[in-house]
């Protein structure tokens, strides 16, 4: 397949279908998903999808202008090409790529002091992949999950980290060294979500654990953005909680929206987006 050039990629403004939450037909049921398959007899989520043309902002140029207090999500640019070249082996992966993003986020993130990486997602827009692009509007946790973490991974120092500033920052980059054309990741600013667009959803794992994450609904007043064409030598910072958010009176949110969408500018021979997101524990100041 021919390299695309960078004048190809769909730029600028665009309007696109975003899939927001539909609530259960049980308007009592809690919301759940299963990450893998569901048990005999249970689907693998009980709610839906609310498809809705959305206005999705541009952000190339101006890529400074915004940042995790108020925005919950930062862009960061000209990164040194990673010593891990292949993306293959989960091993490989953690041995050299994770000491990257620790060192990414200490060095982004004023005060931060202390990184735990928990885990890591590829996806790729390709049918036999294992993992594709979410095309569903989501927050990775909430914060009754955030702490639920907090003490699963350090049960002798929970309780004096939980009293300081503590948050979840995903990670996001492409992976196949061409400017992202096929599914671009959107998210919205978290100063323009609101308390009763976010619907708390019981993430069931294979391995019994239950964590948190949160569906969104549609509501006009969010502002949605990409970053066209974003290449492997930037990072996306998505954060998805901010224990700053609970203070009384505070004005950060610690909560991005984020999806994966349907481009329809896109060719239709488009190589498809490959991308890795690492997610991260950041405590401090």
């Amino acid at each position: 397949m021919a390299i695309p050039s960078a004048d190809r990629v769909p730029r600028g403004d665009v309007t696109a279908i975003l899939n927001y939450y539909a609530p259960p037909t049980n308007k009592t049921a809690r919301a759940f998903n299963y990450v893998e398959s569901p048990p005999v007899g249970e689907p693998q989520r009980n709610y839906g999808d609310f498809p809705h043309e959305t206005p999705i902002h541009d952000l190339r140029g101006r890529e400074s202008s915004f940042n995790l207090d108020r925005d919950a999500f930062k862009v960061i640019s000209h990164v040194a090409p990673s010593s891990e070249t292949s993306f293959a082996d989960d091993e490989s992966i953690k041995a050299n790529y994770y000491p990257e993003v620790e060192q990414l986020l200490l060095k982004h993130i004023p005060g931060s002091n202390k990184i735990y990486l928990f885990d890591h997602t590829i996806r790729r827009a390709d049918p036999t992949a294992s993992r594709n692009p979410v095309t569903r509007v989501h927050i990775d946790q909430t914060a009754p999950s955030v702490e639920k973490r907090v003490r699963r991974y350090f049960p002798e120092e929970a309780e004096v980290l939980l009293r300081g500033r503590y948050r979840i920052v995903n990670v996001w980059r492409p992976l196949n060294g061409r400017p992202v054309e096929s599914f671009p990741l959107s998210f919205a600013s978290t100063s323009t979500l609101e308390d009763g667009d976010v619907v708390p959803i019981e993430h069931r794992y294979p391995d019994g654990y239950t964590g948190e994450t949160a569906a969104i609904k549609y509501n006009p007043r969010q502002k949605w953005y990409y970053l066209s064409g974003m290449t492997g030598s930037e990072r996306l910072l998505l954060e998805c909680f901010d224990s700053e958010s609970l203070k009384p009176g505070s004005r950060i949110g610690g909560r991005v929206p984020h999806t994966a969408f349907v481009d329809p500018r896109t060719r239709e021979d488009a190589e498809g987006r490959e991308s890795i997101e690492v997610r991260a524990l950041v405590f401090g100041p």
